[in-house]
């Protein structure tokens, strides 16, 4: 008999809305409708929460129609989510167990639960900046090498995985997708252009949280030989986003003396404007898994200069989509940030290439389609399994 709807119970530990998040409630109201070929995907997430509420996560899940229910905590690794946690598995019986982070991983691995249910993790990699980073790490190893399937957003991470106990054939990688672009109000962005003060200049946009594996010091020291090179144009680098990394970038902008050359903008809530009015995007990354960044500047249609780190590769083609160079190289990032802001037909026919690509490749209904499908071989490799 044709599965007419797979129930997916998925716990995030994130409090607020992140590229996950975004992804796990736009898949739940997509998947929700079945299709002629597949079946239906009711998502039900699961929020960790200190206070009275729920998070913003919950907010918006449950605004966009899915089920939700939230864990009530008091301090971290509080034994009390434990009842809590059995009782809603137990209450909303799903068909797949999904962990997004490492104290669900743990939880259900400790508890027992992927016994019971065929268990889904999902890994975006690894930030290690501190002895508690590098303890959460190791326990992660233990915790992924018991689950039924684990999915990751790029091929380094998959090599990790691996690296790390997991078995290969468990692993599957699904890189994010992007809505397509709705440009902000002409009227919004011409003031951003105005408050920001980077009328009739080129703008060098860079998008993400300020912490040292995205690479923005080696963005500042581009910013600072780009300054000096004859052919480059008048141009400011726009900065979204905010982070511990925010106070070193201060002092190295003074250090660099380009404090004229950079703004600050912080963190942004919309985007849009910011990409209206930019005429590239830099991505200085050290470390990327499926950056939603770069997916979101190709549907918006910029000519992106970025670098080769983690899945960048396998979401941009090298003169085609983007211009690439290896990550830590701040004159080679120049460079090619030059190249871009010199040729007009280059820019263009990189950002015609990066558009089309994200309106081909990287589409919620593609995303659907490849998400549930994992669902439904998933459920039958777990069947088999059980009958074995």
């Amino acid at each position: 008999m044709t599965r007419q709807t797979i129930r997916v119970l998925t716990l995030i530990e994130s409090p607020t809305v992140t590229g996950p998040a975004r992804n796990i409630i736009e898949f739940g109201k997509l998947g929700v409708v079945a299709e002629p070929d597949l079946p239906a995907v009711e998502t039900m997430v699961v929020t960790y929460w200190r206070g009275a509420g729920e998070s913003p996560v919950a907010a918006a899940a449950r605004n966009a129609g899915l089920l939700v229910a939230t864990i009530l905590e008091r301090r971290r690794w509080d034994t009390g989510v434990i009842p809590q946690l059995r009782r809603i598995i137990a209450d909303y019986r799903p068909d797949i167990l999904e962990s997004r982070n490492i104290k669900s991983h743990f939880l259900v691995r400790m508890l027992g639960l992927h016994k019971r249910y065929p268990w889904v993790a999902w890994n975006h990699g690894y930030t290690e900046r501190d002895w508690l980073d590098r303890a959460y790490s190791q326990l992660d190893r233990w915790s992924l090498q018991a689950a039924f399937r684990v999915v990751t957003v790029c091929r380094p991470f998959a090599e990790t995985l691996e690296r790390r106990g997991v078995d290969g054939r468990k692993i599957t990688i699904l890189h994010n997708f992007v809505k397509p672009f709705v440009p902000a109000p002409t009227e919004d962005v011409e003031g951003l252009r105005r408050s920001l003060g980077v009328q009739n200049r080129a703008v060098i946009l860079a998008v993400g949280r300020l912490s040292s594996e995205k690479g923005h010091a080696i963005l500042l020291q581009a910013a600072a030989r780009l300054e000096k090179m004859n052919e480059a144009p008048d141009f400011r680098v726009v900065v979204v986003g905010d982070g511990p990394e925010q106070e070193n970038l201060q002092r190295l902008t003074a250090r660099l003396g380009i404090g004229q050359r950079i703004v600050m903008a912080g963190f942004q809530t919309d985007v849009r404007p910011y990409y209206c009015l930019s005429t590239l995007l830099a991505l200085p990354s050290y470390s990327e898994g499926s950056p939603n960044v770069v997916l979101e500047a190709m549907a918006a249609g910029l000519p992106i200069a970025a670098t080769a780190a983690g899945g960048v590769p396998e979401i941009l083609e090298d003169g085609v989509t983007a211009l690439m160079v290896p990550p830590g190289d701040p004159q080679a990032m120049a460079e090619v940030i030059l190249r871009i802001l010199r040729d007009k037909a280059l820019a263009s026919r990189l950002a015609a290439a990066a558009r089309s690509c994200a309106q081909s490749k990287y589409t919620p209904q593609a995303y659907r389609r490849s998400l549930t499908g994992f669902y439904l071989a998933t459920l039958e490799a777990a069947s088999k399994s059980a009958a074995a």
